[in-house]
């Protein structure tokens, strides 16, 4: 749990350097580099959660208390437990990024003794991040020297100079066994940190060795910039390795997450809300070279399920905010092939897809260099939507002049029409199917249907279950008093310890109001991350522990700031809410006492009546008093 590995985790780092880095650290910032964040109302952010499929944004961020929370999965915390999440970092791995980031020098403390330690231990992604950025020095460097000069030539060729291959960080692995090896172990990096890192293999004679020998290279970076993995170019005919060499799977590279580019990419696809997707490392230097900023490629895998989910994330992919991608493919039947594919993982898109395939069966990288920067901006501009590329692909197997052919064609073609995500759209498309097939409407129309519905022709698909109820008010409100005293403890701290706990009725309510009084109660509190998680850490159950994230960042029903007047009417509602129930509850009771038979019970029962009922009224007053 978060809470553990930081009572583990902070007696390395001083408690106060912690502190120091949440209160320097802007948690927006932060997930910014990550997720693309839209003002959510209220001071607050919001995004696509990182940690979960979605197509509508429940990630929430709030920069007044540094913290977030995803409605959707119920993820949530401070900055330090984002990066630990997203980037798959310890706590103190995490601390130190931030403090880097912020310029705070860490002071480390040994078995809870003040003597600090001149030089920390690095956790193992920060190792292998380090040795990567190492290497990437190393074959930059290489890349000067005689040896290099058939990968200066492959540069030039394909209409790189020196300030493109320095921009992207190209380098050159030497005609040696063992050069970079040696090089990084001198920097005391050890056998087996190369080895995890995927820089160095072990020989058949249990010797190390480098992976890449006399190829061009392509440092890959990640969303944050740091180098993880490497895309190596053969450059000799007497090299018997294929074509392209990528870094192996690391505990840092995964080659079905990573996209090359998307470090330079990322700012201009999240304000675009555009992202074009090609197939090699020239294409993305080609695109970004001649103005297509937003550019990016697969490293030596498919256009998959998880790159999607990245390139998702930035363009906030949602069905409020649909963004463009547009592949660019080979005009071959490979390339016709991965469009296809495309389309067919498209659905998990809510944005617009399209293609762009070059009238001479050009990559963007062979076009520049043929026709110019123009030509590549124009190969975008005149993109079409992918659905039209496959409509027309799939038909044209089929001989059209003859009625098997054209039923055949309608049936292949049906479902391509049906899985279309703006159904407004799918009218037009059935009357261009029938348009490009030659047949009436009415046949085509019915395949797309019993397409859609998954069952034959005729039968209607079954009835959407109908969605939730909203919350009671009483749940409501007792949300909304909850929210304060996370929120703003300062403010409402001292009337939110006044209403008992027996006040809240849902049982996930009752245990978050149990946890804050666990923890001193909200007077004693100050707002932040960490009042947030020490009420979080107070909770016994889950549902509680995740209330608690998702309360701290949810906005308060209240236009503009609280105020002292705003918490008085809140804690009303609240009492009120439980003082009518029990007067309800004492007038069924009084009902079925005889006051004839049982009269000092009956009179005692009617005296308390009389007291709820004047405490009701001086709580509707107070509750209509804010309004």
């Amino acid at each position: 749990m978060y809470a553990e590995e930081v009572a583990d985790m902070a007696g390395r780092i001083r408690d106060e350097d912690i502190a120091l880095v949440r209160e320097r650290t802007s948690i927006a910032d932060v997930i910014s580099e990550t997720v693309t964040l839209k003002s959510a109302g209220g001071g607050n952010l919001k995004g696509l959660c990182p940690f979960h499929d979605e197509k509508s944004p429940s990630f929430n961020v709030s920069p007044a208390r540094n913290v977030w929370y995803c409605f959707g999965c119920g993820a949530g915390g401070d900055a330090i437990k984002f990066l630990m999440d997203a980037e798959h970092l310890s706590f103190v791995e995490s601390v130190e990024r931030l403090a880097a980031r912020a310029g705070i020098q860490l002071r480390y403390v040994e078995n809870d003794h003040a003597a600090p330690r001149s030089r920390p231990q690095h956790g193992q992604k920060q190792r292998l991040v380090a040795a990567h950025a190492a290497a990437v020095e190393f074959y930059r460097a290489q890349l000067t020297t005689a040896g290099a000069r058939p990968a200066r030539e492959f540069l030039a060729q394909r209409g790189f100079d020196r300030a493109a291959a320095e921009r992207y960080g190209c380098g050159f692995a030497p005609d040696a066994w063992d050069l970079l090896t040696k090089h990084l172990r001198q920097q005391g990096f050890t056998h087996q940190e190369l080895v995890t890192a995927g820089l160095s293999r072990e020989s058949r004679s249990g010797t190390l060795i480098d992976r890449f020998r006399r190829r061009l290279l392509w440092p890959i970076r990640d969303l944050t910039g740091d180098v993880i993995g490497f895309g190596a170019r053969k450059l000799f005919d007497d090299d018997d390795g294929p074509k392209y060499l990528n870094t192996p799977e690391t505990p840092i590279y995964k080659k079905s997450h990573v996209l090359y580019g998307i470090d330079q990419a990322k700012r201009e696809i999240a304000k675009q809300g555009k992202v074009v997707v090609v197939e090699g490392y020239t294409d993305v230097m080609a695109c970004h070279l001649a103005g297509v900023t937003t550019a990016v490629a697969t490293c030596g895998t498919a256009f998959g399920a998880d790159h999607i989910g990245v390139l998702r994330r930035l363009l906030l992919d949602t069905d409020a905010v649909a963004g463009e991608i547009i592949f660019t493919f080979d005009g071959d039947a490979a390339g016709q092939k991965a469009a296809l594919r495309a389309f067919s993982d498209d659905q998990r898109f809510v944005g617009r897809t399209f293609i762009a395939v070059s009238p001479d069966n050009m990559d963007p990288c062979e076009l520049r260099l043929a026709k110019g920067d123009l030509a590549v901006r124009d190969l975008v501009a005149r993109r079409e939507p992918l659905v039209d590329f496959a409509l027309r692909h799939v038909i044209s197997r089929y001989d059209l002049d003859t009625v098997d052919g054209r039923v055949e064609a309608m049936r292949r073609a049906a479902p391509l029409v049906a899985k279309l995500k703006d159904r407004e759209k799918r009218p037009e498309y059935v009357r261009k199917l029938a348009g490009d097939l030659g047949m009436e409407i009415e046949p085509v129309q019915r395949a797309v249907l019993a397409a859609a519905s998954g069952q034959p022709a005729g039968e209607a698909p079954a009835p959407a279950r109908p969605g939730p109820t909203v919350d009671s008010p009483q749940s409501m409100v007792e949300r909304e008093a909850l929210k304060l005293a996370l929120q703003e403890p300062v403010l409402a701290g001292p009337m939110f310890d006044a209403v008992e706990a027996a006040e809240y009725r849902h049982p996930v309510h009752v245990a978050v109001r149990a946890a804050i009084a666990a923890v001193g109660g909200a007077a004693a509190a100050t707002a932040g991350a960490v009042w947030i998680e020490q009420v979080r850490d107070a909770c016994e159950d889950l549902a509680a522990r995740a209330l608690v994230g998702e309360l701290a960042v949810e906005p308060l029903r209240i236009d503009g700031e609280p105020d002292p007047r705003y918490v008085s009417v809140t804690m009303a509602r609240l009492q009120w809410g439980s003082v009518t129930g029990r007067i309800r509850d004492l007038k069924s009771k009084i009902q079925r006492v005889n006051p004839v038979e049982r009269k000092d019970e009956y009179f005692a029962l009617f005296g308390e009546l009389l007291s709820l009922e004047q405490h009701a009224r001086a709580l509707r007053e107070q509750a209509a008093g804010g309004l």
